[in-house]
């Protein structure tokens, strides 16, 4: 077996030179972290850089290993270890890490228990809200699963029964509430009846609303053109969402030989979705934190507390292939039962697929998914905005035109320097948020590379000032 097929059985795997007896922790953490998480495994004889080092004494370690999982591991996860000898005779040793189900294991040292999670190819600290997902799954549980003090009598359900009406064609009886997982038997509302309650008493489940002026925060004379914040039942928030994205988007349209067709800024099945995922998969063990739906010129951007719920990074994964994960198991079955998703978990086909479909559509204005530790945004580009002046709306062709097309005629692809500078003469006010979304990398990046641009200034402060560009540029351009 080579290398590649030995690391391609595990998507996750960490790389460790050799076995720390005196600092178990250095990789004890990744240990916890894939127990924690989906499992993976560490491999001891390999250096950082892909390095095979090989064991001089592997059988010894193996038994270090077995032992220090057994003292310092509460519980202790199910493992296996395993040799693995390359050609020129050098010896490799594997320790499996299998997916916990007695979350959360703790790594236990210096009289304190840490737990860990696995965050993209980093091991982490779990953070206190990460912790208490840990325990719910430990206990076979979920959030939206968990009985609260509210009584089913104290609260109205007039939109489940509206849109289950609507959906079914059947009334909705008190009595379903259990059968939906909604109450217990007890005549509790669980946390996912809260969430569907009219009034709903959980508070930071709002949904946070507004059309800013320009392309990011800061831009144009006034914060915002349009803002709204809605609280309530989690329906009357896909409602309220939906309508808000409409009287904030504009319909073009081309004249055709027998008709017209219609030309949106943005996909009505597409947000409609993403604003679904959203507030069904949010993690709701993030209290102060909402779900917001923010529109700029260019874009509608619909952000929602937690990231995937594996721990991965949904910007480093082909969105076509993330297998279902439901972070609100019953919040999502009874969105399914409502019409609104489906069980197979086809959100990101739907919202990629239904932007493909339409006549204005180019590669360029594609949905983009990003996500870390806390958060995951869905960025859906304005199929309409760069449309060049003059052009009449009933063109025969799509004209939709992007700056960083442009660009990339202007400089080499890989000279990320150069590109900066060429959008900064383009519009020597644009923001380094702009600047990333365009160029297809983050804030910080762009932050560093201007740094050490000396030839590139920003004068004046905040959206008043402006980028200058000396006329001496060691880029070249």
């Amino acid at each position: 077996m080579d290398m590649e097929n030995l690391i391609g059985e595990t998507t996750e795997y960490d790389k460790k030179v050799a076995l720390e007896v005196k600092k178990p922790k250095s990789w004890c953490k990744s240990v916890s972290a894939f127990a924690n998480t989906l499992g993976g495994a560490l491999i001891f004889g390999m250096a950082d850089d892909g390095q095979i080092v090989g064991l001089t004494e592997p059988n010894s370690d193996a038994e270090k290993i077995s032992e220090i999982l057994k003292t310092r591991m509460e519980p202790i996860p199910e493992f296996r270890l395993r040799f693995h000898k390359t050609e020129d005779g050098k010896v490799l040793l594997i320790l499996d890490v299998f997916k916990g189900e007695e979350t959360p294991y703790y790594y236990s040292g210096d009289g304190t228990l840490e737990a860990f999670v696995r965050i993209g190819n980093e091991s982490v600290k779990a953070s206190a809200t990460e912790l208490k997902r840990l325990v719910l799954r430990g206990r076979n549980t979920s959030y939206d699963s968990q009985v609260t003090l509210y009584r089913v009598e104290d609260y109205a359900f007039s939109k489940l029964r509206e849109r289950y009406k609507k959906w079914t064609g059947n009334s909705f009886d008190n009595k379903d509430l259990v059968s939906f997982g909604l109450a217990d038997e007890g005549g509790f509302l669980t946390n996912a009846g809260a969430l569907i309650a009219d009034e709903s008493p959980i508070r930071w489940s709002r949904l946070f609303c507004t059309r800013w002026n320009g392309l990011d925060k800061s831009g144009g004379t006034m914060d915002a053109l349009d803002d709204a914040e809605y609280s309530g039942s989690v329906l009357s928030l896909i409602e309220n969402g939906e309508a808000f994205i409409k009287r904030n988007a504009r319909m073009m349209w081309r004249k055709t030989p027998n008709s017209r067709e219609e030309m949106p800024e943005y996909v009505e099945r597409s947000y409609h979705e993403a604003l679904i995922n959203a507030l069904a998969h949010r993690d709701y063990l993030v209290y102060g934190s909402e779900v917001h739906i923010d529109i700029y010129d260019d874009r509608l951007e619909i952000y929602s507390p937690g990231g995937m719920p594996d721990g991965s990074m949904i910007q480093d994964r082909d969105p076509l292939t993330v297998p279902s994960t439901r972070r609100n198991p019953v919040l999502a079955d009874v969105f399914n039962r409502l019409g609104y998703m489906e069980r197979k978990g086809s959100g990101f086909g739907k919202i990629l697929n239904s932007y493909k479909a339409q006549v204005n559509f180019v590669p360029s204005k594609a949905p983009t998914f990003r996500s870390d530790r806390y958060q995951f945004t869905v960025v859906m580009p304005n199929l309409n905005y760069s449309v060049p002046q003059g052009v009449s709306q009933d063109v025969t062709q799509d004209v939709s035109q992007d700056v960083t097309q442009d660009v990339s005629q202007d400089v080499a692809q890989d000279d990320l320097d150069a590109k900066i500078i060429a959008l900064i003469k383009r519009n020597n006010k644009i923001s380094t948020e702009k600047m990333g979304m365009m160029l297809g990398v983050s804030t910080r990046t762009v932050l560093r590379r201007i740094k050490k641009l000396d030839n590139v200034h920003y004068i004046g402060r905040g959206f008043s000032g402006h980028w200058e560009v000396d006329n001496q540029s060691k880029t070249g351009i």
